[in-house]
């Protein structure tokens, strides 16, 4: 055994630091926390809040051998990620392999490069424990919340819910934000724009600078503009200057992946921990927009080399969030001068990301002439109030553009954007060819996707931005919030056209109120934070949310004890969760009553069952049974009237029989269904349940039949559970319980092939075979 044990949290990142560091050191893995708070009895002893600590099972092997491994080495060096929570898994492993956290070798590095970890070797510190408390704090504060808000919710409103102090406050916001677009009452306008031509003939877009309330007031403008003649009234030239963002910090990174590479915020983070593991780029848990001297001579370099000396600009950063504290410097490529990198094409686009940002920080302003021009009617009957203006900009000197542009908008590169206006002069008459109204409408507040409401946690001071991918993960697989799937409806609207002295007026539509891709809040998620508002508000409060962080940098910097401050709030928690859990309430959180059945003469109502929201008639104490039924995706509880509740119970319908079965129209969460003894195929978006006929039904039968049956390429007797398939993607092998990849020069040949060749693939593929997805 080598004289020096060194632990780090991650395999691949174990694999990285034995190259650098010689034959006298070897170098485990932890594989993150080796001891979380115990189950039962909330982990915490409530009279003084102290943490009950166990080793999970899962980790009892590892610990086993850290242990042995540990005992064997005259020094152990403990090398956790920087950040609160690997300052934390530090201290549980010098607690389990029984070292002085006092003297225990604590080594710390941003980026893993052999500099890097060797001049952390010959500069080690103390196990820092204050900032222990601060994460052991986070731990036990969140434990009691979810410990015990979580059963009130399982009492008062449906089995199995969660509630955190921190998932709490972030579907709130999302709620608020439901609720406002719900709220929300679109009102009607005009805008009105033209296109001129110049007297050489070059045509030239412009803006009106007013807009119009009702169609009567557009169509009296248009009709002014019919004998009016229009000039140049004044040209203004503005040189501008375009500044570059700061390098990547954690918040920013997720932000920017999602708009530019489509990442989600979960994604984003493990692309980035592999980065970092594989020593690609510095630490990915940061709050800091500082670059270390050695990038930035580095980058003037590569910058200098490859663009010019004029590109090159050095630019210091400083840290603007208040409590920034998970690292000391920006998220940038250890070795910046590669322009590409080994790895998944995931982890190819992540880096270039950052490297790209990196480089264009140390870029000079881009330069760019913005041109104004002021267009006035002239001669006209009567008067026109307002003018029209063209812009138009040149890009005059690149700068940082050539590298990087940020998106401010989900996607569209509004720096990029160069609109050139031709030649004019002040005085210079122009002639109209169109001037055109567009029916616009005031746009309701825009809900959130994962990349804003990063920007919205940051902005409030919730959370850390090592929590944040957590936090929106979290709240997403309790299903309180789901991915929007609606490409909206359609909305006429009016356009008025006046060209060669005749108004013309023409209708198209548009789509409105899609939120495909942004964060919706389920009905569950509504109730459930309707009723911690009502009966929590301090825990719910945004303030209250960012005082504890600050509560937590306060003790991470050692000037408050941390379980006083727990024993602060717990003693105003507590009593307030024992008066809710002893209310008493006939209905259900979220039940409402909707009327009376008219065939039956029952109460219909609607609350959360089970497997989700339903329509109920009648009740349990009736003599006969309650009839029940699951609302459609679309459908909210908050708004379903008697008559769309009622409609959902004249499903099922029996068609007739085919084959000798009976064929029936169901409904389910996910839309109206035919069944056909064994057989369930989906009934065609667009297509009515009330009035689909035996006929149509039996096609779409005998549809899903030819479909399931050219998904069958290949069996083989002589081995039964070998398969050859046609998949979304191309035909695969499965194989006990596998699938395997076909190489692509045989697809067009997958029902010629042996099972020889059959049993080649899957030992080429065997190493990388995917588990069969589970439902």
């Amino acid at each position: 055994m080598p004289k020096n044990l060194v632990i780090v949290e991650s395999p691949a990142k174990a694999k990285t630091i034995e190259k650098f560091l010689g034959k006298d050191y070897k170098v485990l893995s932890s594989k993150g926390h080796i001891r979380d708070l115990k189950k039962k009895n909330f982990g915490v002893d409530l009279k003084t809040f102290q943490p009950q600590y166990e080793v999970p099972e899962e980790k009892k092997s590892t610990v086993h051998e850290l242990q042995t491994a540990a005992k064997k080495a005259d020094c152990v060096w403990l090398a956790s990620d920087e950040d609160r929570e690997g300052e934390a898994i530090s201290w549980h492993l010098a607690e389990v392999l029984k070292l002085n956290p006092q003297t225990a070798k604590r080594i710390v590095f941003h980026e893993i490069t052999k500099q890097a970890i060797e001049y952390a070797i010959s500069h080690p510190r103390h196990i820092d424990l204050n900032l222990v408390d601060a994460q052991q704090a986070r731990r036990v504060l969140d434990r009691l919340v979810g410990f015990k808000l979580s059963p009130i919710l399982w009492k008062k409103v449906k089995p199995n819910l969660s509630a955190g102090r921190v998932q709490s406050v972030v579907l709130r916001i999302i709620v608020e934000r439901e609720r406002e677009i719900e709220a929300f009452n679109p009102e009607a306008f005009y805008r009105v724009s033209a296109i001129f031509t110049t007297p050489e003939g070059q045509e030239v877009k412009a803006s009106y600078n007013k807009t119009f309330s009702t169609k009567e007031e557009v169509e009296d403008f248009l009709e002014k503009c019919k004998d009016a003649t229009f000039s140049i009234a004044d040209i203004q030239k503005k040189p501008l200057k375009r500044s570059p963002a700061p390098p990547f910090t954690t918040s920013t990174l997720q932000q920017e992946a999602v708009r530019k590479l489509g990442f989600s915020v979960n994604l984003t983070m493990r692309v980035a921990q592999s980065l970092y593991e594989a020593g690609h780029i510095t630490y990915m848990r940061t709050d800091s927009t500082n670059l270390s001297s050695l990038c930035l001579n580095t980058a003037a370099k590569v910058i200098k080399e490859n663009l010019g000396k004029e590109y090159h600009k050095t630019r210091q950063y400083h840290a603007t969030s208040k409590g920034a504290q998970e690292a000391h410097e920006a998220i940038r490529p250890t070795y910046i001068e590669n322009a590409t990198i080994s790895g998944t094409q995931q982890e190819k686009r992540l880096y270039d990301l950052i490297r790209k940002r990196t480089l264009a920080c140390q870029m000079a302003d881009a330069q760019v002439e913005r041109t104004t021009v002021s267009i006035l009617p002239e001669e006209t009957k009567a008067p026109i109030d307002g003018e029209f203006t063209a812009t138009g900009e040149v890009i005059t000197f690149d700068g940082f553009l050539r590298v990087y542009s940020e998106n401010h908008d989900e996607g569209t590169e509004t720096e990029n954007e160069v609109r050139i206006l031709p030649a004019m002069r002040k005085g210079d008459n122009l002639e109209e060819k169109e001037i055109v109204a567009v029916e616009r409408f005031t746009q309701p507040p825009t809900r959130y996707n994962e990349a804003s409401m990063v920007h919205k946690l940051e902005e409030l001071g919730i959370g850390r931005p090592s929590t944040y991918a957590t936090m929106i993960t979290t709240v997403q697989n309790r299903e309180y919030v789901v991915r929007g799937e609606n490409e909206g409806t359609k909305r006429e609207y009016t356009i008025l056209t006046l060209r060669q002295g005749k108004i013309k007026e023409s209708k198209k539509k548009e789509m409105v109120g899609g939120n495909k891709g942004r964060l919706v809040p389920t009905d569950i998620g509504m109730i459930v934070n309707d009723f911690l508002l009502e009966n929590f508000p301090h825990i719910m409060n945004y303030n209250f949310t960012a005082d504890i962080e600050k509560q937590f940098d306060a003790v991470a910097t050692g000037k408050e004890d941390w379980e006083k401050m727990i024993k602060q709030f717990y003693d105003g928690f507590e009593p307030v969760v024992e008066e809710v859990g002893n209310k008493r309430s006939e209905k259900r959180v979220g039940e409402r009553d909707l009327g009376i059945d008219p065939k039956t003469g029952r109460p219909v109502s609607v609350r959360i069952g089970k497997f989700g929201p339903i329509v109920q008639i009648g009740t349990a104490s009736d003599e006969e049974k309650p009839l029940f039924s699951p609302l459609k995706r679309d459908q909210k509880m908050n708004d379903i009237t008697l008559e769309e509740a009622l409609e959902l119970f004249k499903l099922p319908r029996t068609l007739g029989d085919y084959e000798g079965e009976t064929v029936i129209i169901g409904s389910g969460r996910f839309g109206p269904y035919i069944k056909m003894g064994d057989l369930y195929v989906s009934v065609p978006k667009g297509e009515d349940a009330m009035n689909i006929t035996l006929e149509r039904s039996i096609e779409l039968v005998e549809a899903k039949r030819q479909a399931e049956r050219e998904r069958h390429i290949k069996k083989f007797e002589e081995e039964p559970e070998l398969e050859v398939l046609k998949g979304r993607w191309g035909p695969y092998i499965a194989y006990k319980g596998n699938n395997y990849k076909i190489p692509k020069n045989k697809h067009d040949k997958a029902a010629e092939l042996t099972l020889t060749e059959c049993m080649d693939i899957i030992k080429a593929e065997g190493s990388k075979a995917a588990k069969k997805r589970k439902k």
